[in-house]
């Protein structure tokens, strides 16, 4: 198997799964109902990054509340999945809509509803918490868990091979 390194120039589009990945899974209730989720500020910038330089970034979750929509449209994410009881589905018809080929999309998922995407995309990744399933079928296991930093590391590595990571979009938020 060629090393995932060598196909991160291929790279168009990010997958991430939200509880577990952009967060660290856990999940505070409020009294609304709402569930407020602690989430990376790096992690933040780089998915921000990567909108604007042309990247798609895309969210699919089980999870659903009002604060992770916001969250997204914080960051100019227009592609959000939430509420996903089967995410095999949803990948499949974003591929479809969009002709996209699974050799140009990183996934990044840390639990089984996550599997059988990682199973279909060029570069399937993790974070170092990730569930022991999930981390035998990742191309990459980052060196950082779930809400702390983990997804900025997969965009900026893409990013630096592309030569997209230190241009002049970097310095305007």
């Amino acid at each position: 198997m060629t090393n995932y390194r060598e196909r991160l120039k291929d790279i168009t589009t990010f997958i991430f799964d939200y509880d577990g990945v952009l967060t660290d899974g856990s999940v505070i209730m409020l009294p609304d109902g709402d569930g407020v989720r602690r989430s990376n500020v790096k992690d933040g910038y780089a998915l921000n990054f990567a909108v604007k330089n042309g990247y798609r970034v895309v969210i699919i979750s089980g999870g659903k509340s009002l604060s992770m929509q916001k969250r997204m449209d914080a960051l100019k994410i227009t592609d959000v999945f939430l509420g996903v009881t089967y995410k095999l589905d949803i990948f499949e018809e974003y591929c479809d809509v969009n002709e996209l080929n699974p050799d140009e999309i990183v996934y990044m998922g840390d639990d089984i509803p996550d599997y059988q995407v990682m199973q279909r995309v060029g570069i399937a990744c993790c974070p170092a918490d990730a569930d022991v399933e999930i981390q035998q079928i990742s191309h990459y296991i980052s060196k950082y868990n779930g809400g702390s930093g983990c997804v900025r590391d997969i965009i900026e590595q893409v990013m630096r091979v592309q030569g997209k990571w230190m241009n002049e979009s970097a310095f305007k938020w």
